[in-house]
């Protein structure tokens, strides 16, 4: 018996295969919404002369939901749990075990579904080399259109001056990843838990598609010399490094300025006057990225073309979804371990590129993001992250008390990076040589080997008989060693996270912040 329920309809005479005297009265159902349980009034003892319907119910007031996504049950569409097969009474612990039941604690279908979909991916992109034969097919064409672009390029950056340089270099980082790795933690102390959560997510999801499809396409940046190439920071150093194809930068202001549009408009007041101004300055600064991008150097116009319309798509995706992917973070089922395991299948999911480049570190990253966003939402939402949260510039959090909140929290998310990041440096590498699962390490643990892992022939045959079935599963996979900065980066960074949204505000309250 399974957790749906269907409300029975009642006749006025007695039951089948039952005589009239010895007829049991039923039980009152009981209702669930999220993880509440409510016990309705006691019906007649009349018999019922029409169907019990969700309508003919007492009035209740359901615990509120910031979206109408199917995740968070409405009154009329609410479950009532199935009465007890023995006929008769059902205690309060039988109750409260129905209401775990109907929770569950395993994976519905289509959490089960999605990860077996992208864990076949994962085997199906890797048997039959789909990586090899769409670069084969996109990178062509695409290099020889950025070759073709390099003289515009030329004749635009004759504009050159120490004033543009500047002021696109200014403009590239406030919509650059670090930039809003920095902003999105005061969106959260600022009360606006949702706007945070969303543009979190929504980033991590535009890094992912963006730097995948710069890994599968590997196409060239403008050449340099001759194009004069402008890296006024370390971040631009980095990007440089990358595959060009799309503009990340472009990309993401796309998504993340059109989703706060959005925001705004739905929140907020919203008239023909407000929409035409944000739409104006959105389109403006998406402008404005594009001709920086290509003034330094860093993109051709086919980069920034591609990177604009695969913005729009994935902003046009997220807005159909977002409300369910709230609904569920907030209030779902088997969150945490729902999201761990698609965080771990995100890690393989990921296209090799021609020659090793930053795009898979910041995916990485960002990938840590989301799951310690997701894990810190789901723990404390009631406590700190619901709509009752006070709001920057109210009463209830004036504008000193949150400088006071930006000067406890940012070095204390900085000081929990750095504890994840040294625990993972020591526990990682420790765990792996147990389980018998051959790493390297390329940064954090330059001297780690593979043949460093036992430490002697002895000790890897130890490693062996520990790791048992988990060896032999790991040496069918055609990769013989596995990178374990990928690890400590991930962990490092949902320890950041998570410190953003769980840890931090707990500080803030015994702080009276």
């Amino acid at each position: 018996r399974d957790s749906r329920v269907v409300v029975r309809e009642r006749d006025s005479g007695p039951e089948r295969g039952r005589p009239a005297d010895r007829q049991e009265t039923k039980p009152p159902p009981v209702s669930v919404l999220g993880h509440h349980h409510r016990h309705l009034p006691a019906p007649s003892t009349a018999p019922l002369q029409e169907p019990l319907t969700p309508a003919s119910l007492p009035a209740a007031n359901p615990a509120p939901c910031e979206s109408t996504s199917p995740l968070c049950l409405s009154w009329g569409s609410r479950a009532l749990l199935p009465e007890s097969s023995a006929g008769g009474r059902r205690d309060k612990g039988t109750d409260m075990e129905a209401v775990a039941a109907a929770g569950g604690t395993g994976l519905t279908g289509w959490q089960a579904a999605a990860l077996s979909g992208a864990a076949g991916w994962v085997w199906a992109a890797s048997y039959y080399d789909l990586t090899r034969r769409a670069r084969a097919l996109a990178q062509p064409w695409v290099t020889r259109r950025v070759h073709a672009e390099t003289p515009s390029i030329l004749t635009f950056q004759r504009l050159q001056h120490r004033l543009l340089d500047n002021f696109f270099s200014v403009l590239s980082c406030v919509v650059s990843v670090p930039f809003y790795t920095g902003f999105l933690p005061l969106l959260f102390w600022s009360g606006h838990g949702k706007l945070a959560r969303q543009m979190t997510l929504l980033l991590a999801f535009c890094d992912y598609l963006g730097n995948a499809v710069k890994d599968l396409v590997s196409a060239p940046r403008p050449c340099s010399p001759p194009v004069r190439r402008v890296t006024a920071t370390e971040d631009e150093k980095e990007n440089a490094m990358e595959y060009g194809l799309p503009s990340s930068h472009a990309l993401n202001t796309v998504c993340l300025m059109g989703y706060m549009l959005h925001y705004v408009l739905t929140y907020g007041p919203c008239d023909g006057f407000m929409i035409a101004t944000g739409l104006s300055l959105a389109f403006m600064l998406v402008t404005l990225i594009g001709i920086a991008r290509v003034y330094l150097g860093m993109h051709s116009l086919t980069d920034v073309i591609a990177g604009i319309s695969f913005g729009i798509v994935i902003l046009a995706f997220w807005l159909v979804v977002h409300d369910h992917v709230d609904a569920f973070v907030v209030s779902g089922q088997n969150v945490t371990f729902f999201w761990a395991s698609l965080s771990l299948v995100m890690c393989f999911a990921y296209p090799r590129p021609e020659f090793p480049t930053p795009s898979f570190e910041f995916h990485t990253a960002f990938n840590g993001v989301a799951f310690g966003i997701v894990y810190g939402v789901q723990q404390t939402y009631t406590r700190f992250h619901g709509p009752e949260a006070p709001l920057i510039l109210s009463h209830q959090l004036p504008l000193l008390a949150y400088a006071g909140r930006v000067l406890v929290g940012i070095p204390t998310i900085l000081a929990v990076k750095s504890c994840s990041k040294a625990l993972s440096k020591w526990l990682l590498p420790v765990m792996c040589s147990t389980l018998g699962i051959p790493t390297v390490s390329s940064c954090y643990v330059p001297a780690l080997k593979p043949s460093d892992i036992g430490g002697g022939s002895g000790n890897k045959d130890e490693a062996k008989q520990a790791g048992g079935y988990l060896q032999r599963v790991f040496s069918l996979f055609p990769q013989k060693a596995y990178d374990v900065d990928t690890g400590i980066r991930f962990v490092q960074y949902a320890g950041l996270a998570w410190s953003v949204v769980d840890l931090v505000p707990v500080i803030f309250t015994h702080l009276n912040l």
